[in-house]
C-alpha cells in the first residue's frame, strides 16, 4: 500500500515573506493589497478536486483579519495549525516576545476555527541551533508538535545534522514531536525535496524522484509544503535583490500544474493523520 505523505500549507500573504521584511514594514501591512483569501481558497478548491486533506499553518495576523477563512479551512475537513502571529524569525525574538506571538496566534486560531490547535511551524523554518529554546516555549503554550527544523544548510535556516525523520524531542518540560522538512541523503549532504521554492525553482522531476525515494527506499512519509501566494503569478512585484527575486517569483506560473501532478502521483493527508498516534 502506498505511503500517505503530509500536505501542508503556510498561510501568509505575499508581502509577509521574510525576503521582503526590509521592503514592506509591518506598519504598512494593512495598506497592502491582500490576496491571501483568494489564493487560499484556490488551494482549498484544488485539494477538493483531488480529494486531498491538508494541514494549514495559518498566520495569526491573517486569522485576526479573516476569521471566515479559518472557519472554511476547518469546515472543509483540514487540520488547523499555527504559523505564529507576526511572521518574525524566532532567532530575532526574545523568548518572552516569542511566547506572546505563539500564544496570541493560538488564541485567535482556536476562537475562529472552534478547534484545538496543536501544531506549529515557524516563519522560514527559524528553529535553529540559536533558537532551540523555542521548543520549551511551545510545550509550555500547549503545542504538541513543531514542524520548524529543516536538516539542511541554508543562509536563513537549517540544522544540517538534525534527524531527518519525525521524532520526539525531550525538553525540560516534557516531549514535543518534531516534524522536519523532507530531504534525501546524498553522500554526506541532505538535499531538500519538501516543496516551497525547491518545488518551483527545480524541475518537477526532482520532487517526484525525491518523494518516491523517501517513500520506497526509506519507507517514510514526505512532508510537503507550499504557500498560497505560490499559486498567484499575478501578485504585485516587490523590490528585492536578485536572489530574493529568484526565490519568490521563479516559476509561479508553473506551481498549480505541478501541484496537480504531485497529487496525481502521490497520496497525501494532513499531518495529524499521517502521524496519527505520535502528535497527540
Amino acid at each position: 500500500m502506498a505511503i500517505t505523505n503530509a500536505m501542508t500549507v503556510d498561510v501568509e500573504d505575499y508581502f509577509h515573506v521574510s525576503v521582503f521584511e526590509g521592503v514592506v514594514p509591518r506598519s504598512s501591512w494593512t495598506s497592502m493589497e491582500s490576496r491571501v483569501q483568494a489564493n487560499t481558497g484556490r488551494l482549498l478548491d484544488l485539494f477538493d478536486e483531488h480529494a486531498v486533506k491538508s494541514t494549514f499553518f495559518v498566520l495569526g495576523w491573517v486569522a485576526e483579519r479573516y476569521p471566515g477563512l479559518v472557519r472554511a479551512i476547518v469546515q472543509r475537513g483540514h487540520e488547523l495549525a499555527s504559523h505564529g502571529y507576526g511572521h518574525r524569525l524566532i532567532y530575532n525574538q526574545t523568548p518572552d516576545d516569542f511566547r506572546e506571538d505563539v500564544r496570541r496566534a493560538k488564541g485567535l486560531l482556536e476562537d475562529a476555527g472552534g478547534v484545538e490547535v496543536r501544531g506549529y511551524r515557524a516563519p522560514s523554518f527559524s528553529v535553529t541551533t540559536r533558537s532551540m529554546w523555542a521548543l520549551d516555549v511551545l510545550l509550555e503554550e500547549r503545542y504538541s508538535y513543531d514542524a520548524s527544523i529543516f536538516p539542511i544548510r541554508h543562509d536563513r535556516y537549517g540544522i544540517p545534522d538534525a534527524p531527518r525523520w519525525p521524532h520526539h524531542v525531550s525538553r525540560a518540560g516534557g516531549k514535543i514531536y518534531e516534524v522536519p522538512g523532507t530531504t534525501v541523503r546524498m553522500g554526506r549532504t541532505n538535499l531538500p525535496v519538501a516543496g516551497g521554492g525547491y518545488f518551483r525553482i527545480l524541475p518537477y522531476a526532482w520532487t517526484r524522484w525525491g518523494i518516491k525515494r523517501v517513500n520506497e527506499r526509506e519507507q517514510q512519509p514526505a512532508i510537503f509544503y507550499l504557500h498560497p501566494w505560490e499559486v498567484d503569478p499575478a501578485q504585485p512585484r516587490l523590490p528585492a535583490n536578485a536572489l530574493g527575486r529568484l526565490r519568490h517569483y521563479r516559476n509561479l506560473h508553473k506551481t498549480e500544474d505541478r501541484l496537480r501532478a504531485l497529487m496525481r502521483d502521490f497520496r497525501f493527508g494532513p499531518l495529524n493523520t499521517v502521524l496519527s498516534g505520535c502528535v497527540s
